[in-house]
């Protein structure tokens, strides 16, 4: 009757929607991980749970993460004086900012307003890193052209992204 009880009340009393084998499982790891912490007088590790189980590694982890609670993105992890340091702040990414989508977009316009052939020098050029005499030779021009339509282009785009 207890593990009845206990099984429904981590059922019921989770903020995430689990699937009811997964909570199961979790209460079965919980069970294992006290039986073993009993015997042995330490924690166990997750391969220890496992393998008294006798089920993936993996599915343990799965399962404990599955009853753990969600931490909201602006909790505060630390606080000194009146700065608190939230969850956001350890993980913000610097690389895909707001500004950063922005100029990747301009870019894309600013490069599909080129022709065919400026488009196919620069990705020979920047995508691949051939150099200027392999280009001329993939698209049959001069390298003194593929310098010229290389130079050109990039200065359309400087112009349309305003630099």
């Amino acid at each position: 009757m207890i593990a009845g009880e206990l099984r429904r009340f981590l059922r019921d009393h989770s903020a995430v929607r689990v699937s009811r084998s997964m909570r199961d499982t979790a209460y079965r790891v919980l069970q294992a991980k006290e039986k073993l912490t009993a015997e042995t007088g330490r924690e166990p590790d997750v391969d220890q749970i496992a393998k008294s189980l006798g089920i993936p590694r993996q599915e343990v982890v799965f399962s404990l993460e599955a009853i753990t609670d969600p931490v909201s993105l602006y909790d505060p992890v630390y606080a000194d004086g009146g700065e608190n340091a939230t969850v956001m702040d350890q993980i913000g990414d610097s690389r895909n900012t707001d500004e950063h989508w922005l100029e990747q977009i301009a870019l894309e316009e600013a490069v599909r307003r080129l022709d065919e052939r400026e488009k196919r020098i620069l990705a020979l050029r920047f995508y691949d890193g051939r150099t200027q005499m392999e280009v001329a030779k993939v698209v049959g021009i001069s390298q003194a052209q593929v310098s010229r339509l290389e130079k050109n282009a990039i200065r359309r785009i400087k112009k349309e992204l305003g630099n």
